[in-house]
């Protein structure tokens, strides 16, 4: 019999399992999906990872510290001071996120690349200090290759058994412990039931289940759009969650999510649903369904993705549309996830440098292409004539998108020194900090004639990560309602909301989600190994 049993082959799971292979334990590791998507979403992603005090930081001049980022968090995340748990693992976060998350990849063949971005600045609410995203040198999907060769090749390597197709559906307990889980294989619904000394819950959050994401949809945002797009899991669907809850686990902060406003549909989806989540460019112009200018204050990335959501669900129709052109686009625009930056996944540093510096032309071709909310046209008129055909009305509207196309272009044509737009203010801030700079235009005009044609995409709000979760005390074990340790569960990464049931509060700072997938693996690991 295993002595310790992990749900989820995500990398939280790979974590806890090479932990308690460290430890000489013997794991079962159960993943529903097949063994082709062994990692999980960690394997798609871009490869983000915050970090505090690093190399690339003190290259750069930053001067960071983890009671700098610690202050951060807590102001950005809104976090309630008396929520005793995810405060813990914020504080636990930044403190060992240099030594434990960053040096520990290090010694693993992981490096990153040389400038970390600066995203999450803060608008209302302040947020990053200073720049702290740093890159994984291949992208999520090298992160997950490197940590998965580490576990199939790890001395103790006969002590790990993984089962591909294993649908956990309850958890099994005896005399007030956690003794095991049961369930069906995915492909052929063939029940099964396993036992061991502990289990480690790491099966991901709920916000692959659309239906859930509505249920638990935050007041701030209003009534949940009638179209939300899937950018999480296909498994991602609360399951384990339900299972925890059975067996006494309390959950918490569910209304905390992580979504974004700039989604469009996958142009080769492998889900219902499946969309993609735009970068979207800062010289873009964020429009409403009518094609007028939301504001006041204008819509630009990079600065609060959460309050992004709160206007476009404001809207009387809770979609949006961003307008450039070719030039922007080339420059700016970016898609998240390894398989949209093959250069940076692939790490081919000529190609990466050839898009950084004459624009990615591959993307632009791919996304003009083949992603049905992208329409392109020589003028004005051609392209909301496509914008209405796409959406099947007349909603936008020639008149309104002319004055904010030209509004926006007379501010720029008076000179930097007249500037009086927001959005223009926000560009000349970005552009002091070289990692911005290069991927962002100089006060580019939208009817520019040169820099055409123009673009127009519609997006919609697209589902990514839950914020809240199981709740966890510091050593990954689950709570209780009475806020005590239920004996042998333990829970990790996005199914316990990173740490604690809700580290990040109602806003995260980026990077922290493979971060926190990360450390709170190794722990849940070290812990499950320190009783069995």
């Amino acid at each position: 019999m295993s002595e310790v049993i992990v749900i989820g082959g995500g990398i939280a799971g790979i974590c806890a399992a090479l932990e308690l292979l460290d430890a000489g334990r013997r794991v079962l590791m159960l993943e529903r999906d097949c063994a082709e998507k062994f990692g999980g979403l960690a394997k798609e992603s871009f490869g983000g990872i915050f970090l505090v005090g690093t190399p690339e930081q003190r290259r750069a001049g930053i001067r960071d510290t983890p009671e700098l980022a610690l202050a951060d968090w807590k102001a950005f995340g809104e976090l309630d001071p008396n929520d005793r748990w995810p405060l813990a693992w914020a504080e636990a976060y930044v403190q060992r996120c240099h030594d434990d998350v960053g040096l520990w990849l290090r010694k693993r063949g992981v490096g990153f690349l040389p400038a970390p971005h600066w995203i999450e600045r803060g608008l209302f609410t302040p947020g990053n200090s200073v720049p702290r995203f740093h890159i994984v040198w291949g992208t999520g999907h090298e992160l997950a290759l490197r940590l998965i060769d580490r576990l199939e090749n790890h001395p103790q390597r006969e002590r790990l058994d993984i089962r591909f197709d294993h649908r956990v559906e309850n958890l099994l307990s005896s005399n007030g412990a956690i003794t095991g889980c049961s369930g069906v294989t995915e492909s052929e619904q063939r029940p099964f039931e396993l036992h061991a000394g502990s289990v480690i819950v790491a099966a991901g959050g709920f916000n692959g289940n659309i239906e859930r994401v509505r249920q638990h949809w935050h007041r701030d945002w209003g009534t949940p759009p009638p179209v939300i797009l899937n950018g999480s899991h296909r498994y991602a669907d609360g399951r384990l969650h339900d299972a925890v809850s059975a067996a006494g686990g309390r959950l918490t902060h569910l209304d905390s999510m992580w979504n974004y406003a700039a989604g469009v549909h996958h142009p080769r989806p492998r889900k219902p649903g499946h969309g993609l989540s735009l970068v979207p460019p800062r010289s873009a112009l964020w429009l409403d369904w009518r094609g007028r200018r939301i504001g006041p204050m204008p819509l630009v990335t990079g600065f609060d993705t959460r309050d992004l959501v709160a206007q476009v669900c404001a809207q009387e129709r809770q979609y949006s549309w961003q307008l450039m052109n070719r030039r922007i686009a080339l420059k700016e625009l970016a898609v998240s996830g390894a398989e949209h930056n093959p250069s940076i996944r692939d790490k081919k540093k000529f190609a990466f440098l050839r898009d950084l510096i004459f624009g990615n032309q591959w993307l632009y071709d791919e996304m003009t292409g083949n992603c049905e909310d992208f329409v392109v046209g020589r003028d004005l008129p051609e392209l909301v004539a496509k914008m209405n055909a796409l959406q099947g009305d007349d909603a936008v509207s020639l008149d309104e998108i002319r004055l904010a196309a030209e509004s926006y272009d007379a501010q720029i044509d008076r000179g930097q020194t007249f500037h009086n737009d927001e959005q223009l203010r926000r560009i000349a801030y970005v552009r002091h900090w070289k990692g911005d700079r290069i991927r962002t235009c100089k006060f580019q005009k939208i009817l520019d004639p040169k820099a055409g044609p123009l673009i127009a995409v519609r997006e919609f709000i697209i589902s990514r990560k839950s914020l809240g979760g199981i709740q966890t005390d510091l050593q990954s074990r689950v709570l209780d309602g009475a806020g005590q340790p239920i004996p042998g569960l333990f829970a990790a990464g996005e199914a316990a909301g990173f740490g604690g049931g809700g580290m990040h509060g109602l806003r995260a700072l980026e990077g922290s989600f493979l971060g926190g997938c990360i450390l709170s693996g190794r722990i849940a690991g070290q812990a499950a190994a320190s009783i069995t």
